[in-house]
């Protein structure tokens, strides 16, 4: 059993929450209201946009050294819709793992809608969260917690691949928000 907090309670918190409990692992939420509460979890998921990850840390950095850090977020520029605000030669996941040089900084969740998660489904396929890091131990802690809960797990290499990842997350966010896939939809894995 695997204790695990969860940053955040917009969609994507409360479905990767579910999945947690699903999978009989130990949930802590940490709210916006829980400024003084201590996050405690092996693994820690910032269900947080981009833009609230340097907050975070500014708050928290301290308390996530040494545990697992888990980056969702898909740095998209949400006014336009054309680009990634990250650089090119970078990820929203390296911008963390540079600021949390203690804690072992993984990307997944970001390639998966929040409905996705919740149902176990892509289609007729199996959910599918893509995990990539530098720290095998750490992205097998959390390919764990994923499978408990009836999910697929897929190591996507190493924490550079996080630059492909969200660009693939970019992309499927893009195909929905102009209506060309659902949000309850996106993009399977057949294996």
């Amino acid at each position: 059993m695997t204790h695990v907090s969860v940053i955040g309670t917009g969609n994507m918190g409360q479905a990767i929450a579910s999945l947690v409990t699903q999978g009989g692992n130990v949930l802590e939420v940490i709210t916006e209201a829980d400024a003084d509460k201590a996050v405690t979890g092996d693994i820690v998921i910032l269900a947080v946009p981009y833009a609230a990850l340097a907050d975070i840390v500014a708050a928290r950095g301290e308390q996530l050294a040494g545990k697992v850090v888990v980056d969702i977020s898909n740095p998209v520029n949400f006014e336009t819709f054309d680009s990634l605000v990250v650089p090119a030669d970078s990820s929203a996941a390296a911008e963390l793992a540079a600021l949390l040089p203690s804690s072992k900084v993984l990307k997944a969740f970001n390639t998966t809608f929040a409905a996705t998660l919740a149902s176990g489904k892509v289609g007729d396929l199996t959910t599918t969260v893509q995990i990539a890091g530098d720290d095998a131990d750490a992205k097998a802690l959390l390919a764990g917690v994923v499978t408990a809960a009836g999910l697929r797990a897929i190591d996507a290499g190493s924490l550079k691949r996080a630059r492909e990842l969200e660009a693939f997350g970019y992309l499927q966010i893009t195909l929905a928000a102009a209506e060309k896939v659902s949000w309850v939809g996106g993009f399977g894995v057949a294996a």
